[in-house]
């Protein structure tokens, strides 16, 4: 089964699961192409493939990711609006690195750093 997601201006509004057959050609290669114009004939808009396992533009899409196209990568939504995008990953990343020592910590965005909560 493939994975494709419809983007609306570079948003993730809807994802779909397609029968493999439906996205090969005629010696049964499977190609996106393929599976974008039949998610195309069949809800109309603007699809891309996505994959569970990130082979495929970094992360797997759910709603309300964005697709940056420079990165060919799908991006979660930004947590906080401290963080900054790792676009090696296309993942979001706190400015203070996560601590080291045993424990839970949470972001305080407040404070723009990670404070230790108690029995998680």
């Amino acid at each position: 089964m493939a994975h494709f997601v419809r983007i609306e201006n570079g948003v993730v509004v809807q994802g779909i699961v397609v029968n493999n057959k439906d996205t090969a050609d005629e010696h049964g290669v499977e190609k996106e192409e393929i599976g974008i114009a039949f998610c195309s004939n069949l809800l109309g808009g603007t699809w891309k493939q996505t994959s569970y396992n990130g082979n495929i533009r970094k992360n797997y899409a759910g709603v309300g990711y964005t697709y940056d196209e420079t990165l060919d990568a799908f991006v979660p939504p930004k947590p906080f609006a401290s963080w900054v995008l790792d676009t090696d990953k296309a993942q979001w990343k706190a400015p203070v690195d996560y601590p080291t020592e045993e424990g839970h910590f949470t972001w305080n965005e407040t404070t723009t750093s990670w404070i230790e909560i108690d029995n998680v």
